[in-house]
């Protein structure tokens, strides 16, 4: 089993991920569909994630942008999903 990444650089790269993907984090956490929790669990997922590198650089691509669809190599890429895809059918 590899180390884990740093905690803060990790919690920063999923909140960058969150808002370039337009997943609103602080909705999802109002209606309770992400508890600390989850929000914790997410980011140790991160921490162990091979793809940091790839993360970062996706990330500096698409900086400022929104609405981005979630990159499949994420290692929170179905979670980030069903978070929007709820927060979507709650908005309909």
């Amino acid at each position: 089993m590899k180390p884990l990444g740093d905690s803060n650089t990790h919690f920063w790269l999923a909140q960058r991920m969150a808002r370039i993907t337009d997943t609103d984090l602080v909705t999802a956490m109002a209606r309770a569909e992400i508890t600390q929790a989850d929000w914790a669990e997410m980011i140790t997922a991160c921490r162990g994630c091979d793809w940091t590198k790839g993360c970062q650089r996706w990330l500096a691509r698409h900086a400022g942008e929104h609405d981005q669809d979630i990159p499949q190599d994420c290692e929170n890429h179905d979670r980030f999903q069903r978070l929007k895809d709820v927060l979507d059918e709650g908005t309909k």
